[in-house]
This record gives C-alpha cells, structure tokens and sequence, in this order.
C-alpha cells in the first residue's frame, strides 16, 4: 500500500499577478484565529489582549497591529475580533490560546478563509467595482474593517496601507473570488 502523506496548504498559496497598477497576492502562511470575549468577562480579556500583544482591543469595524507589524486585531463584533499573523504550522490556535491564557475563547479559522491582498493607486478603483463599502478614504480610513459581500460571496475587507487592502473570503469559493477581483482589477486597467 501506497504511503500518503497530506501537506495542508492555502487555496490561493503563491498567487501573485499584476494588472497594470494594481498587484495582487496571496499572504503566505497566513494564520486566522478567531477570538470571543466571554460574557461577563470582557475586561479580563481585554486586559489579557492588551499584556500578549501591547496593544488594545481595537473598536468595531478597525482594525490595529503589534508594534512590529507582526499580528494584527481585526475587531468584527462587540465581543468577536480576528488575530491575524504569520504561521507555518498547524497551531496557530494554540499559540494565540496560550497567549491568552484563557481569558478568551479561541478558533483556528485559518483554513475557513482565503486570502487576498490587492494593492497599488488603482485598487480602491478595481474595489468599488465589486464591493458595495463605501471605500472612499473619508469613510473607509487605513485600519478600517468591514464584513461585506463582493459579487455574491461574504467577504471581510480591511484597508491595511494608503493603497493596499486584504480581503478575506470563504476558502471554499477561493477560485471564484480570485476570478471575481481579478476581473475586476482587468476591467479598470
């Protein structure tokens, strides 16, 4: 009998192409954990996300990175954020949980999402084409999040730089989203 052995890897792993100014890529070893603050225990899991990372539970609908850039919070509800960092192992939730030290609930979500990062002067254009967000820099500032749709499937956005955004969407529709944006990004190009 054969010996298998499977290798876990992102929908889009080492995507990457250009479209006049626009670039798009795929993050590599991108890790997504989601994070519940439990009822009646907020501010211990806020004080305990504040001593693993040095910085605050960001507000709802922004987003905020570790002084090193190395892990972001993307606040998605009242008592839901994403941790957001590089990992090339499994244990991703692990970390995060350990990090924590129970002060709140943790899920590796990693493999629940693709992800997309689309950047340069013409991505708010190939954006707005296919995202209902209004992404105009008064209303949709660097650090921004919002839970959206982009053509038919669920998507999250996060403006991450000037010109720079990840989009995260279901990594069971990784390929239709991928086509979605790059036509997108085609189209105004």
């Amino acid at each position: 009998m054969p010996d298998f052995t499977l290798i876990s890897a992102p929908p889009l792993a080492g995507y990457s192409a250009s479209f006049g100014d626009i670039k798009l890529s795929a993050p590599k070893d991108l890790a997504i954990v989601s994070i519940a603050l439990p009822l009646g225990g907020e501010d211990s899991a806020k004080a305990a996300i504040k001593s693993a990372f040095g910085i605050d539970l960001p507000e709802v609908g922004t987003s905020a990175t570790t002084g090193d850039d190395a892990t972001a919070l993307m606040r998605l509800g009242v008592d839901q954020a994403f941790v957001l960092f590089a990992c090339a192992t499994p244990d991703a939730e692990r970390q995060i949980a350990a990090k924590l030290n129970g002060a709140v609930y943790t899920t590796d979500q990693t493999d629940a999402w693709c992800s997309l990062e689309i950047s340069g002067p013409g991505a708010r254009r190939a954006l707005e084409r296919i995202c209902p967000v209004d992404l105009h820099p008064d209303a949709f500032a660097v650090s921004a999040v919002a839970r959206t749709i982009m053509e038919h499937m669920g998507a999250i956005i996060a403006r991450t730089d000037e010109d720079t955004f990840l989009l995260l969407s279901a990594s069971s529709s990784a390929k239709s989203f991928l086509h979605a944006v790059e036509l997108s990004a085609k189209n105004v190009t």
